[in-house]
């Protein structure tokens, strides 16, 4: 139970429109278990690092956005700024890698201690048979879209042609199957 003296997240992120340090508050609050959102669906630490620090500053710069709709609104607000993050991450991972590439740019690097830190509020090895066990459970049309897609990176005409079904057909059966190992792993 929440002690009456402690302001609600919804309470900190209304303040922070005038005081951005009441952010900071939030900012501590809500870091782990974004972080850890992050790594379960990502496996990586630097990437989990990255688009956390992505979504918070993305609720800090929309902070004066943020409506309080009861208990709970500021951390769905804050998740579906994290889902939307985590979306265009994975479409645009593979062009963005691409063109840095290209570009000769090298990925910004998290130092050791710094990784260590990350990989300390997670236990990656449980992380790892959790998605396995969840992977396991999705009917086998989206298992193998999900596999093809996410895994080895294939375009949806790609995976259509050597599934023998239409790309909405495998957009549908990625979708779902994201939206039910999420839904797995959240529990």
């Amino acid at each position: 139970m929440a002690d009456a003296d402690t302001p609600r997240d919804e309470d900190l992120l209304i303040a922070s429109g005038e005081r951005a340090a009441e952010f900071v508050a939030f900012y501590d609050r809500t870091l782990p278990g974004l972080l850890g959102f992050f790594a379960r669906r990502t496996l990586d630490g630097q990437v989990a690092a990255d688009l956390t620090a992505e979504t918070l500053a993305d609720a800090f710069a929309a902070r004066g956005r943020f409506r309080d709709r009861g208990d709970g609104s500021a951390t769905a607000w804050l998740y579906t700024i994290a889902y939307r993050k985590l979306g265009r991450f994975l479409r645009h991972r593979r062009v963005e890698d691409a063109a840095r590439r290209r570009l000769g740019l090298q990925r910004l690097e998290l130092s050791a201690e710094d990784i260590e830190r990350v990989e300390a509020l997670i236990d990656f090895e449980e992380v790892g048979r959790a998605v396995a066990a969840a992977f396991g459970e999705l009917p086998p049309g989206q298992r193998e879209a999900l596999r093809l897609r996410v895994l080895e990176g294939r375009s949806c005409r790609e995976i259509a042609s050597a599934l023998g079904c239409s790309e909405d057909v495998v957009r549908a059966r990625v979708s779902r199957g994201l939206k039910r190992l999420a839904a797995e792993l959240d529990q």
